[in-house]
């Protein structure tokens, strides 16, 4: 429940207050397109919330409407440069975020109305909530109000990025309300069309391949280069990256983001961090240009689902529109133990202290992931953890073991050694690799599987990484390929 009292974190991914609003559904009002219902975002004359996560594409000082969206990267100095042409009095030791507020609350008090946006989250009492992705898409007291007139007349659906004007709460409420949409997922409203649902889409093998080696001829991105021989990755590929602690996995997900994102720039890329340390999602998101959503490891497992849920539903949202969307998720086996932890008790619990209901959703939340034959595509490549001492981690690997279409296992021994990418080649591979690889590439693969089989994990890793270092790609390495030189 939110409550005016809750302070703000310092810091988008710490602890923030559970989801539910439905019952502090603010005071007066009537539920229309612009509803006077407004659980939304509050600019409070002596607040020091932050408020950046408005979007719109402008600022319009003509018509004192401010993009707090704008504001938010703009520097101290220009905000406070800003602040004082605006005459907004008291402005000294204010922080970078309450100088938003202060401008944001100054020109809503002129105009009346703001623009903002976000990530829709429908409730089950039929209106919803515009969450922020600045923070995560966290629940509180400053999300935007969406009226159920508003969700049913353009058929909103979650996780749909909605864009308008918002307006200032009225006397007796608290919260801003959303008063005209602009645009939903990028759309205008006048090119809004009807769209299918994406359960009603049709799945097929994944058939057009992610390059993820660089096209710029870098051969120390080996990470790729192996990947796109072992186990290369096609749109709407189900990949489970299967790795013990401490091999790797955290720096193979970024690298994938990286090739990802330089290679395809056409695609949404997602990279869900659960149960995970403050300080790796810092670096995660120094490191990666996608979207970084992360529920860490001090939040509660309702506030883990929440997350998954959203980024999973937004992602829905873009296939619909033909969109090809990535979501890297770590890790499979913290978003399950979190479903485990919230599921009621039904007196039936599997090895290892598992609710048997309770794998349920984060199977659907993987099983997502399909190459649609209308177009677009969603791709999940999650990482599962092995050998960490918990047989319940040990329970859902097996639940979850014969669910994905590509596998690369992460192997203790190579990581123990510095062998990076401690990949284990003989047990990493990809179902129906032919889609993704012409002849001659499939061919000299299987050969060079032949070769490879018959040693450790180590001794073939170490080989294939001496081999790929002597050439600048995999074409080059295929080229030159002969059975007598490996």
């Amino acid at each position: 429940m939110n409550n005016d009292n809750n302070p703000r974190p310092s810091r988008p991914y710490q602890s923030r207050i559970p989801s539910s609003h439905s019952d502090n559904r603010p005071r007066g009002g009537s539920d229309s397109g612009s509803s006077n219902y407004s659980t939304g975002r509050s600019y409070h004359s002596n607040s020091s919330h932050s408020n950046n996560y408005h979007h719109s594409s402008h600022m319009n000082d003509d018509l004192s409407v401010v993009d707090t969206a704008a504001l938010a990267k703009m520097t101290i100095a220009e905000l406070t440069k800003k602040a004082e042409e605006d005459k907004i009095e008291n402005i000294a030791g204010l922080k970078k975020q309450e100088l938003i507020d202060r401008i944001a609350e100054h020109h809503s008090k002129k105009s009346g109305i703001v623009p903002g946006g976000g990530v829709l989250e429908v409730l089950p009492d039929g209106f919803g909530f515009l969450r922020s992705q600045e923070y995560n898409y966290i629940s509180s007291h400053e999300d935007i109000y969406v009226s159920p007139s508003q969700i049913k007349k353009l058929d909103l659906r979650k996780g749909d990025d909605v864009k308008g004007l918002i307006r200032p709460p009225k006397e007796g409420e608290r919260f801003f309300a959303l008063l005209q949409i602009k645009t939903v997922n990028g759309l205008e409203i006048d090119k809004f069309f009807r769209r299918p649902h994406f359960d009603n889409l049709t799945p097929l093998h994944p058939n057009e391949r992610f390059i993820l080696e660089s096209l710029s001829g870098d051969k120390n991105n080996l990470t790729a280069r192996v990947i796109d021989l072992a186990a290369p990755i096609g749109k709407g590929q189900r990949a489970l990256i299967v790795a013990s602690p401490k091999t790797g996995k955290t720096m193979i997900l970024q690298q994938i983001a990286n090739s990802l994102t330089s290679n395809h720039p056409d695609i949404s890329l997602f990279v869900l961090l659960i149960d995970e340390r403050p300080e790796e999602v810092t670096d995660m998101k120094r490191s990666v240009k996608g979207e970084v959503i992360a529920s860490t490891f001090d939040e509660a497992a309702d506030r883990h689902v929440q997350v998954s849920e959203i980024v999973l539903e937004k992602a829905k949202r873009l296939v619909e529109q033909g969109k090809d969307v990535v979501i890297l998720l770590d890790s499979i086996t913290r978003l399950a133990r979190a479903y485990n932890t919230i599921a009621p008790s039904s007196g039936r619990v599997l090895s290892g202290g598992l609710e048997a209901t309770s794998l349920q959703r984060p199977k659907r939340f993987f099983g997502a992931a399909r190459n649609m034959e209308e177009g677009g595509s969603l791709t999940i490549v999650a990482t599962a953890l092995v050998e960490t001492g918990s047989r319940m981690d040990d329970v859902i690997f097996e639940e979850f073991k014969g669910t994905g279409n590509s596998e690369i296992f992460l192997d203790r021994k190579l990581s123990n050694r510095r062998t990076f990418p401690a990949i284990d080649i003989n047990r990493t591979s990809t179902r129906k690799e032919e889609l993704l690889l012409n002849d001659d590439e499939l061919n000299k693969i299987w050969i060079l599987r032949k070769v490879l089989a018959p040693l450790s994990s180590v001794d073939a890793m170490e080989l294939l990484l001496t081999k790929l270092n002597a050439t600048k790609s995999n074409k080059d390495f295929l080229k030159s390929m002969e059975i007598s030189s490996i």
